[in-house]
């Protein structure tokens, strides 16, 4: 399928708005729209939070006439009735005359129908313009529907000799103020964060995001991430700090009558408790997973030590790795990054650099696991 350099730029421009939603619309996708008659731009717009307008809703209501009309969509227009009305309807109303679209939508309630309903109505429909930069914007998303499970990111933070905290345990402050503003950028995008129950023991952390919606340059409220603790024994206390603060808490344990009375202790405390099975010694991960994915999570992060950490990436559960280097040296009694068993150089996880930029003092490198992972 043969697109022009007018269609390239009006797509470009869509993606670019839906770009605007990326901390906002959970657990719907971002998605931009470009209405266009005669190749100019007479409305465009980005699906807001929960509930609000979508993208297409936004630009053509900026649209008095769609006479030989283009709209311009970063994902197949929704054919369902939610929160909101069909926006493939909506286009069909309005008397578009065209729709070029990036990817289709995977969620089971459209994926095709939209495609589908628009051409019934004699509307012309190409699909596939720039796809790789609209998956892109929702791999979560996507691949919740596609596979049932979220995308996961670790974060980790290290010295040059790949120190994450002193064998004490003292881990704050490895990297400066900078890269601890830019986790808060990745917790705002972020549908839930994960942490094992040493780390809650050792820092007690809060695990909030803690940078403005102006910050972000959005104007949408921004959403507290689910706090979710792996805690296998029940050994997080009521008092938790993470308990008291805006939003959810979620704490994942294992089976047992044992384990009852301490969960409603923590229910108490304004928790969420969910038994999972078990794997090996520990909590079942990819179970986890699967409980987020049901519970609409697109994308979590993992802010864990090195046992959790490197838990989900032996059990192949990795998609992006972001690690922040300090210029620092700790010391070979420091501890390691991830606890992985690799005993040869041939059984080593390859890695691929997706991008590197210095963040303040230190550098920032995101990393995806090669394909065979």
């Amino acid at each position: 399928m043969s697109f022009s350099i007018v269609d390239r730029k009006m797509m470009s421009r869509a993606l670019a708005l839906a770009v605007k939603g990326r901390y906002t619309t959970t657990p719907n996708p971002t998605v931009g729209c470009v209405i266009t008659v005669d190749e100019n731009i007479v409305g465009e717009g980005f699906t807001r939070a929960l509930g609000g307008n979508h993208a297409e809703i936004e630009a053509l209501n900026q649209v008095s006439d769609t006479t030989n009309s283009c709209a311009y969509v970063t994902l197949e227009p929704c054919s369902h009735e939610g929160k909101t009305g069909p926006c493939a309807t909506a286009l069909i109303e309005a008397g578009v005359s065209r729709v070029v679209i990036a990817c289709e939508d995977p969620n089971p309630l459209v994926a095709g129908t939209g495609i589908k309903l628009l051409q019934e109505a004699g509307i012309e429909v190409e699909c596939g313009l720039l796809e790789d930069q609209a998956r892109e914007l929702n791999k979560g998303f996507i691949k919740r529907h596609e596979q049932g499970l979220p995308w996961v990111l670790i974060k980790m933070a290290a010295s040059m000799d790949g120190r994450t905290a002193m064998a004490s345990g003292q881990s704050q402050w490895v990297t400066t103020p900078a890269s601890r503003k830019d986790v808060q950028r990745l917790r705002a995008g972020s549908c839930a964060i994960i942490t094992g129950i040493g780390t809650q023991l050792m820092d007690d952390p809060s695990l909030t995001v803690r940078i403005t919606g102006e910050e972000l340059g959005v104007h949408d409220p921004l959403i507290q991430p689910l706090r979710v603790v792996v805690d296998s024994q029940l050994q997080m206390q009521a008092s938790a700090r993470m308990l008291v603060q805006p939003g959810k808490t979620l704490i994942a344990t294992l089976g047992g009558d044992s384990q009852r009375q301490k969960a409603q202790t923590l229910i108490d405390a304004g928790a969420d408790v969910v038994f999972l099975p078990a794997n090996g010694n520990h909590i079942d991960l990819q179970a986890l997973l699967v409980e987020l994915a049901d519970r609409n999570c697109n994308r979590v992060m993992v802010e864990a030590g090195a046992g959790l950490a490197g838990a989900f990436i032996a059990e192949g559960l990795l998609d992006e790795l972001v690690c922040y280097w300090a210029p620092k040296l700790f010391g070979s009694d420091a501890r390691p990054m991830f606890d992985l068993a690799i005993n040869t150089i041939d059984a080593h996880l390859a890695l691929s650099i997706k991008d590197i930029r210095q963040i303040g003092e230190d550098l920032r490198i995101t990393l995806h696991p090669d394909k065979d992972y």
